[in-house]
């Protein structure tokens, strides 16, 4: 079974409550590193805890951030080599976020997604694998520095 590394801003914590308790109802072990209210915060700081966290030896274990449109969220989270973060808003894009890109954080915006939408989205890309085949040799290059970095 899978663990989930969640955090979220002030604008996505009602959200991020209820997609903690549907994982933790399906059995996931979930570690939330908050915000657990909805005074102002820096989503960056957030999205730092998970991907501190999210080790690329232990593929068992994926990151869900949640912020106002998720967009923030993802561009930090993007910033780590070992991450590949996907702003999810359909469930093609959550299929495809794993199976062509091995997205191992997926990201979500509060205010575009309803509960169910998100919910729904998280089990499409838990239940996603990776393609592989043409696809390994892409992923292998969004770690990649360019020389212009």
């Amino acid at each position: 079974m899978k663990k989930i590394l969640i955090a979220g801003d002030h604008a996505a914590v009602d959200l991020k409550a209820a997609i903690v308790t549907n994982l933790k109802a399906q059995g996931f072990t979930v570690e939330d590193f908050g915000p657990f209210t909805t005074e102002s915060v820096d989503f960056p700081d957030f999205a730092n805890k998970v991907c501190e966290k999210l080790k690329p030896e232990d593929p068992d274990t994926v990151g869900i951030l949640v912020c106002g449109s998720g967009q923030g969220m993802a561009m930090r989270a993007n910033k780590f080599k070992h991450i590949r973060a996907a702003l999810v808003y359909s469930d093609e894009i959550a299929k495809l976020a794993k199976e062509h890109n091995n997205a191992n954080v997926i990201c979500m915006g509060s205010r575009f997604a309803t509960t169910e939408q998100a919910n729904k989205w998280i089990k499409i890309f838990m239940d996603a694998k990776f393609s592989e085949g043409r696809h390994t040799a892409r992923v292998a290059k969004i770690g990649e520095n360019p020389s212009y970095c």
